[in-house]
Order: structure tokens, then C-alpha cells, then sequence
């Protein structure tokens, strides 16, 4: 019995790396050397915070910010509706309103070209362009998990409808409407609360991809 015993060997005994069908596990010192240079296995860069962090299938840790999207867009949208619906009740057919003497006055026009009144020949093609430019971000806002992406595109989205909705409903007809411009710095063209939206989220945006953050919320290390 000592002698088979001493021949089969016992299970207990025997170190789990030596076991048949069985791989034994690196530890974390090999798992960290074998990772590639700046990156950590299954563990986030403290210094990134939780944009940078990611799930061990690939995934962005964290909540999807469509939510916070939608509700700038919208408070974007609202107020450049409002303002437009005042100013035309106010302001057409009227003198300009000067706000700081002639370096910012408040003066109505109708626009039927792109932000700041370039290309007034080409009315179609910007309705076309906005229609375009908010498909893509709902169909962007799905991997959307960037706090600041979620600000930037939601002001671009709200900033994109609301010259929309002009160039849809507003004279002289559908797609081809001219959006009501307003607000008049000196030596500039005159502009609207929609394309202030447009041009800070396009700003912040370009501010984004410069540092390395994505919509997804990872961040790329140089």
C-alpha cells in the first residue's frame, strides 16, 4: 500500500501548477510586465479618473451621458426659440437697440445663409448640413460616456436645431427659411444664440481631442 501510494502520489500534495488540464495563473508582477509601456492591466490611471477606466471585456466604467446631452441641447434650444420669438415681436421693422453704444447693439435681420450670414446662396445646403450634423450625434450619444463630450454635443445639437427649425418653418419656405440674426457686436457679423451654441461646443470639442479624451470616455496617453 506504501509503495502505490508512494507511486500514484497524493492530490494534496501536489502544487496546483503541476496539476494535469491546469495552468497556473502569472501573478501581478508578470501580468504588469507584459503589459505594454504607460498601460496597467484591468486598472484604471488614478491620474485619469473614472473616464479613463475600463471594464476587463473593454467597456467604459460609469454611466452613458445621454441624459446630461439631451438636457443641454434642449436648454440650448429653448433659449435661442425664445429669444428669436421676442426679438421678432420686438425688434423688426425697428430702430437697432444699443446695449454698450455702437460696439454691441441688438438689430434684427433675417438670414438665409450659414452662422454669421456666409453664404446666402446656399440655403438648402446648410439645412442639410444641420439636419446631418444632429444624425450623427444621436447616433454618437449611444457610446457617450465623457461628462464634458456630453456639454460639447449637446450645444452643438441644440445650437444645429435650432437654425433648423428657421430654415423649416420661417418664410420664404421649407428648407430654404431664413434664420432670424440678431445680435450685432461692431465690425461683425450679426448672429444668434444658436450659433454661440454651435461655436462654443465646436470649441470645446476641438479642446477635448487635443487633450485625448474621447466620447467613450477613454483617454489616450502620449
Amino acid at each position: 500500500m506504501a509503495e502505490a501510494e508512494r507511486i500514484i502520489g497524493t492530490p494534496d500534495d501536489t502544487p496546483d501548477a503541476e496539476r494535469p488540464g491546469q495552468q497556473r495563473r502569472p501573478d501581478a508582477a508578470a501580468e504588469t510586465a507584459a503589459a505594454p509601456p504607460g498601460t496597467t492591466p484591468d486598472a484604471p490611471d488614478a491620474q485619469d479618473g473614472p473616464e479613463a477606466a475600463l471594464r476587463a471585456d473593454g467597456q467604459p466604467r460609469g454611466r452613458r451621458r445621454i441624459g446630461v446631452l439631451f438636457a443641454v441641447a434642449a436648454v440650448a434650444y429653448a433659449l435661442d426659440l425664445i429669444s428669436k420669438i421676442v426679438v421678432v415681436a420686438k425688434l423688426e421693422h425697428h430702430a437697432p437697440v444699443k446695449i454698450i453704444g455702437d460696439w454691441l447693439q441688438l438689430q434684427m435681420i433675417r438670414n438665409s445663409g450659414a452662422a454669421f450670414s456666409f453664404g446666402e446662396a446656399y440655403t438648402v445646403i446648410f439645412t442639410v448640413i444641420a439636419a446631418a450634423v444632429i444624425v450623427v450625434i444621436v447616433r454618437l450619444a449611444r457610446k457617450l460616456y465623457s461628462l464634458p463630450w456630453a456639454f460639447a454635443l449637446g450645444l452643438l445639437f441644440g445650437g444645429a436645431l435650432g437654425n433648423l427649425t428657421d430654415r423649416i418653418f420661417r418664410s420664404p419656405g421649407v428648407f430654404k427659411g431664413a434664420v432670424v440674426d440678431f445680435i450685432s457686436p461692431k465690425h461683425f457679423a450679426v448672429f444668434n444664440l444658436a450659433d454661440s451654441a454651435i461655436v462654443c461646443g465646436g470649441i470645446l470639442i476641438v479642446l477635448l481631442s487635443f487633450s485625448g479624451r474621447d466620447p467613450d470616455g477613454t483617454v489616450h496617453k502620449d
